[in-house]
């Protein structure tokens, strides 16, 4: 079967293929248009997998675009963590990036064409007057007392605004279209405010600014896209995006299109509330790896095919849902599983000395990386008199359902021995602080030669050779599925969404580069961190634990 064969359909895509087959369009073209006002969480891996997805399954291109018309939220850092991300998914634009800001010129040009036609004047009322007038959804607008000014006043006040005439918020341009309307976008939308403020690109070059709606548009037309895709809670605002169109001179006229945005559990998804994260050192910053920003996914060890599969998954629908972490950690377990290759760490250390191996004396044993891929090679470890196991891997009684090592009875050592506990010394608080065994020499891989099996297996670090390390346990970031549904969602994080332990790795993991993922046996996929590991301090972040829950669907429909 061809790629083709095994590509899924949605509704998108329909629209698409008939577009194509009625030769409504030739090529087709879409855009990824973000605001560099914060970084791109994983909401818009969805939208990248879709735009890009789409231009690269029908021979067509995608433009990276920044609508960049807000200079009070914008800057250069989120322009380049967006290029990092999106080149980190590996799907790459079509030409040079594009900018709203190339296009002020043009879009104040195209402001003063609708005042010329009567369609835009230049208001004086306050924001909070702007929004009394507005109305609601039951009862509509008013006009304000300045919407029947004449075209050559509206097109002097506005040229007073650019020249910097009037202090902010003393007036704006306003779309005249219908204050009666039943979509409140509709009730003379504001097209341009004034903002005494340094833009990234721009400098001072500019005191007024388009909104966004009125921008996005435009720059779409400009750039000759076909279809522009956009998330459910811009569907009315789809009639201002096709009015402004059809009242402009532009060759061009995309079409519109929205699907629903991605909901995840135990996180939130809004730019204002993870900006508030932030700032407020909630967390660490863009990249905390508890964030779903797909820098902190990125650091948490997530890898950008796991991502891509997540959103093959997931789908494109009309549909508001929900879907359950366990949906993204199943997709990263399936890669980890395949492409990870193992080691063995102990998070929580207690030590255990074999006492009839003699001091000093040390094996090599050849482990395999990874146990399903030869070709990913072997490993060498030493194995000696003295070495470490997990706490939890210890009891002195235990019922038989306790497959680990007990007090006066056996386990086997991954890759290595079977050892048998005989005593244990405790400090002054009662504390295992040593625990001593003895070892079967002929056991190395291998039942005991008198045939008795060994049933459980823990894992382990030669305490004379194993470095230590920061070992970060990552959780939630949220103690409920949906925060948002909160008063105040900061009161439902999760106070353990990061548990920071002292361990001890193999000596390999010396050589590990920043988020290179390893499965530490019986632990979890765990990566270097990019930020604070280093030759002298290694830190390792769990990506997510071996045991995988999720449900058969993964998706909730409910968004209460």
């Amino acid at each position: 079967m061809t790629e083709d064969e095994f590509r899924p359909t949605n509704f998108i895509r329909q629209i698409v293929e008939k577009d194509l087959r009625l030769d409504q369009h030739t090529l087709v073209h879409t855009r990824f248009p973000p605001e560099p006002n914060g970084y791109l969480h994983i909401g818009h891996a969805k939208a990248i997998c879709l735009n890009f997805g789409i231009a690269k399954d029908y021979q067509g291109q995608c433009n990276l675009r920044f609508d960049d018309t807000n200079p009070l939220q914008e800057n250069i850092e989120f322009v380049e963590s967006i290029k990092r991300d999106v080149e980190w998914l590996r799907v790459g634009w079509n030409g040079k990036i594009c900018y709203a800001s190339d296009y002020f010129n043009k879009l104040y040009q195209y402001a003063v064409e609708l005042i010329s036609k009567g369609l835009a004047y230049v208001d004086e009322l306050s924001s909070e007057q702007i929004r009394e007038y507005r109305g609601s959804l039951m009862l509509p607008g008013k006009d304000s007392p300045y919407r029947n000014r004449s075209v050559q006043e509206n097109l002097l006040l506005f040229e007073n605004m650019r020249n910097g005439h009037f202090n902010e918020g003393n007036a704006c341009l306003r779309a005249k279209i219908n204050m009666a309307s039943p979509f409140m976008v509709m009730r003379d939308p504001v097209l341009y405010r004034i903002k005494f403020a340094q833009h990234y690109r721009t400098g001072h070059k500019w005191c007024i600014y388009p909104m966004y709606d009125f921008t996005h548009c435009i720059s779409d037309a400009l750039e000759g896209i076909t279809h522009s895709f956009c998330t459910l809670e811009f569907q009315d605002n789809r009639r201002l995006y096709d009015w402004v169109l059809d009242n402009i001179t532009i060759a061009c006229h995309p079409r519109q299109y929205e699907f629903s945005r991605l909901n995840l559990e135990y996180t939130v998804m809004s730019k204002r509330k993870l900006n508030q994260l932030v700032k407020e050192k909630y967390v660490e910053g863009w990249d905390d790896p508890r964030m779903p920003t797909l820098s902190g996914l990125r650091r948490r060890g997530y890898t950008a095919d796991s991502i891509r599969e997540f959103c093959k998954r997931i789908g494109v629908t009309k549909q508001e849902n929900y879907i359950e972490m366990t949906a993204l950690e199943s997709c990263i377990r399936e890669d980890l599983s395949k492409n990870a290759p193992h080691a063995m760490a102990v998070i929580e250390p207690v030590r255990v000395i074999i006492e009839n191996i003699d001091i000093g004396e040390e094996m090599l044993l050849t482990l395999p990386n990874h146990p399903n891929k030869p070709e990913m090679g072997n490993r060498k470890v030493l194995f000696s008199r003295d070495i470490y196991i997990d706490r939890a891997d210890f009891r002195e009684k235990a019922k038989k359902q306790y497959k680990r090592l007990v007090l006066g009875k056996e386990v086997r050592l991954r890759h290595a021995y079977v050892i048998k506990a005989t005593r244990i010394k405790k400090d002054s608080l009662g504390r295992i602080i040593i625990i001593f065994c003895s070892y079967e020499a002929a056991t190395l891989s291998r039942n005991p030669l008198d045939g008795r099996k060994v049933p459980g297996v823990i894992h382990w670090v030669s305490a004379a050779h194993a470095l230590p390390a920061e070992i970060r346990l990552y959780d939630h970031l949220f103690n409920v599925p949906n925060p948002t549904a909160e008063r105040d969602f900061i009161t439902t994080m999760n106070s353990s969404s990061l548990v920071i332990k002292h361990g001890f790795v193999e000596p390999s993991l010396v050589e590990a580069k920043p988020e290179q993922a390893y499965q530490f046996e019986r632990e979890g996929y765990f990566c270097s961190d990019s930020l604070y590991s280093s030759v002298d301090h290694l830190v390792f972040n769990r990506t997510v634990t071996l045991r995988n829950t999720w449900s058969k669907s993964g998706v909730k429909t409910s968004l209460k």
